[in-house]
């Protein structure tokens, strides 16, 4: 969509962006916006003209997602956090939309990834290091989301919800790898070593039913108080860390495999499959089973067509 001033503020806020204020905006201000769904990422793409904007700082209750600006024409300085990044074509930035923004761009062309934060799990003390910090979009990590970004906000359409959902994995899988590659040689604090380290074992033991605070405090030699002191100024406690885990683990296995969901809670850590199912649709809004019968469908509609096709074939030859 091309608008004017308002009508522009009017749909940028409608996707999800924080109000802001753009000093450069006159009467003849025309810009282009598109917005596209992939899972539960948001995709918007923008054609702006030359442009010096605010972004004041919001309530944490406005911040459910991270935003990763990416450049496809002109040049943008942005300045949040303790940090500024001066972003050429195919560059990226981390952004907070809870959190004050300064920003002065040419006649631009980018590409916004809006990104459920609890997907990320980004640490507070590395969302800190990371915000505003500029991320090369030439090469490596930091280039492979340069390029998705901008091909999704082209093409995420059509997809069938278990692939869109898929896919929104994948994107979000790179991002996280991205931006751990930006972290890159800083030496992280011992507590932040510590809870690493601890992050890594519980991932590597999600299927364990046992896994709990107190057999991991064991196994790093701590008590289950300095465990529960390393994360008290986390995003998630040990216990919901374990429990979001193990969610993400079920939901993306029951989005594929077509096993059943008491099977696939079992398998990672849920014995009893009446809380498991309670615990899924509190977080994810839907029923665990809906995504076995979406699987299902498509799997026998799938099947039903190929005789039909094969059929075609014959008749042609």
């Amino acid at each position: 969509m091309i608008g004017d001033l308002e009508t522009f503020q009017d749909e940028l806020a409608a996707s999800g962006f924080p109000p802001l204020v753009n000093k450069l905006a006159g009467p003849g201000f025309r810009g282009r916006i598109e917005t596209r769904d992939l899972g539960p990422l948001r995709l918007v793409s923008l054609d702006t003209p030359a442009s010096a904007c605010i972004g004041r700082e919001r309530d944490a209750s406005d911040g459910e997602h991270l935003a990763i600006k990416v450049m496809a024409r002109g040049r943008t300085r942005v300045e949040q956090g303790r940090g500024h990044a001066d972003l050429g074509p195919a560059d990226l930035v981390l952004l907070d939309p809870t959190r004050t923004l300064r920003f002065e761009s040419t006649a631009a062309t980018h590409v916004t990834v809006l990104v459920p934060r609890r997907e990320l799990r980004i640490r507070p003390a590395q969302l800190d290091r990371l915000i505003g910090e500029r991320i090369d979009g030439s090469h490596g990590p930091g280039a492979l989301v340069s390029v998705l970004a901008r091909e999704s906000a082209r093409s995420a359409t059509g997809f069938r919800k278990a692939e869109a959902l898929r896919s929104a994995a994948a994107i979000i899988e790179l991002i996280a790898v991205a931006l751990e590659a930006r972290l890159g040689d800083q030496q992280p604090a011992p507590d932040e070593w510590l809870r690493n380290r601890i992050a890594g074992y519980i991932e590597a033991r999600l299927a364990d039913p046992d896994l709990s605070p107190p057999g991991i405090a064991a196994a790093h030699h701590i008590s289950v108080r300095r465990l529960h002191k390393l994360f008290e100024d986390q995003p998630l406690t040990v216990a919901a860390l374990i429990r979001r885990r193990r969610l993400e683990r079920c939901r993306a296995e029951l989005t594929g495999s077509g096993r059943t969901v008491t099977a696939v809670a079992a398998r990672w850590g849920f014995t009893d499959p009446t809380h498991f199912s309670k615990l899924f649709k509190s977080t994810y809004g839907y029923n665990a089973r809906a995504l076995v019968t979406s699987n299902r469908a498509q799997t026998t509609k799938t099947r039903t067509a190929e005789p039909e096709q094969d059929g075609g074939d014959q008749d042609r030859q």
